[in-house]
């Protein structure tokens, strides 16, 4: 049954329409938003921060809504009520995987927002393979899913590199503005005029991991590695965890994260489950292991280009992520994050990551099992692993979240 405050964007938006973008993964976003504006969109992506966004979020949607939807909320409805973008000409974007975690309705919250701002008339597009909604001016095709896979898979690339070279660099910036130059470059490379030669992509991983090995770094003295796994917005969005890569920089840490295709890799894998202990749809099965191969080969690709000089480290293998779940946590956990969570822990202390930070939003019921949880029977599985759980919330104290995690620094490994 399609929502009663259902607006469609149509084609005729597509020219002067603004589409504001929520900023949960800044370089992955970046990329895909060049993409999409090869194709006619045009798109800004939303970094405001500071404690209106919350203020404004918990104004518009209630106090007791997952802290993710309050920043979506709070973040779009404070550029719409800003002045700077005419609301008659803007569109909001929502990414979405329609599984059963509250994220699934975020749509709707952004909606009641709207109608209880006056702006009911702006349409609010949701971004999902799942087809939650359709949107005449917004579709995703085949030739637009190969380059937003890349994208992911540059993305990655990009965010690991900057993660293992900005502890070290010495000229403070000099890696971040390198992921914005191939940001730049890639984002064209993609678009809608040019087509995708892989051999190009492949060169172009070389490329971009020889570009950061020539930033002049100072590694002499290895720094802690923290992974940071969790609730995805509150995981990748610097909004969602305060800065949290910032704040473990200048502590004196290097941050390690799971790749975003890991996540799409999970929604994959989790189809292929369904199928075997439910026995969902034959076909449907059938396209997703080919799918989950695919991609699977993808990752391995990339990941070998990122290793293959010998500076910088990559991840294990998808597949092996999968069987490390398998050892604490049945695979048919797929709420939230699920078993992926737990497998993100494992990987990463086995990998030589044992300081483990776990995101969590206050009250997220599948990261308390997954995540929180699953702190115990990971600590006994990978003996070492230090772990702490920090909760996110409008009313958290960043203090004491910045004290507990200087406390997880001080019995760094």
């Amino acid at each position: 049954m399609q929502d009663k405050s259902f607006v469609p964007f149509t084609e005729d938006m597509i020219k002067d329409y603004t589409i504001l973008v929520p900023n949960m993964l800044p370089m992955h976003f970046k990329l895909m938003m060049r993409i999409f504006e090869t194709y006619g969109y045009h798109m800004e992506l939303l970094q405001s921060s500071g404690p209106n966004i919350p203020e404004t979020g918990l104004k518009y949607t209630h106090n007791d809504t997952c802290y993710p939807a309050i920043l979506v909320v709070g973040q779009m409805m404070d550029a719409l009520l800003s002045g700077k973008y005419d609301p008659h000409k803007t569109a909001l974007i929502m990414f979405q995987t329609g599984g059963g975690c509250r994220a699934s309705n975020y749509i709707s919250l952004i909606r009641k927002a709207l109608v209880k701002a006056g702006m009911e008339y702006v349409p609010v597009i949701s971004f999902s393979l799942a087809g939650i909604e359709k949107h005449p001016g917004f579709q995703v095709t085949l030739p637009k899913l190969h380059r937003l896979m890349y994208a992911v898979l540059y993305g990655d690339l990009l965010m690991s590199l900057v993660n293992q070279t900005r502890p070290y660099e010495t000229n403070s910036g000099q890696a971040e503005r390198t992921a914005e130059d191939w940001i730049r470059r890639l984002g064209d490379e993609l678009g809608a005029s040019r087509r995708v030669d892989y051999g190009k992509v492949k060169e172009n991983y070389r490329r971009i991991v020889q570009s950061f090995a020539a930033i002049p770094a100072d590694r002499s003295r290895e720094k802690p590695k923290v992974g940071i796994v969790g609730e995805i917005f509150v995981k990748y969005s610097p909004l969602g965890n305060n800065d949290l890569e910032r704040f473990l920089i200048r502590e004196g840490a290097e941050t390690v994260v799971p790749g975003f295709l890991d996540f799409c890799l999970f929604c994959v894998y989790n189809g292929i489950v369904d199928h075997e202990l439910y026995h969902k749809g034959h076909t449907r099965y059938l396209v997703e292991k080919v799918a989950f191969r695919f991609l699977c080969r993808k990752r391995r690709e990339m990941n070998g280009a990122l290793t293959e000089g010998g500076l910088f480290a990559g991840s294990a293998p998808f597949e092996e992520v999968v069987d490390m779940a398998g050892e604490v946590i049945s695979r048919a956990v797929k709420m939230g994050e699920g078993w992926l969570l737990t497998a993100e822990m494992v990987e990463l202390s086995r990998s030589g990551c044992k300081n483990i930070v776990c995101t969590q939003p206050f009250g997220c019921l599948p990261n308390h099992i997954c995540g929180k949880g699953m702190m115990v029977p990971v600590k006994k599985l990978c003996p070492g692993a230090n772990i702490v759980a920090i909760d996110y919330d409008a009313g958290a104290s960043r203090v004491n979240q910045e004290n507990r995690l200087k406390l997880m620094l001080a019995n760094a490994g």
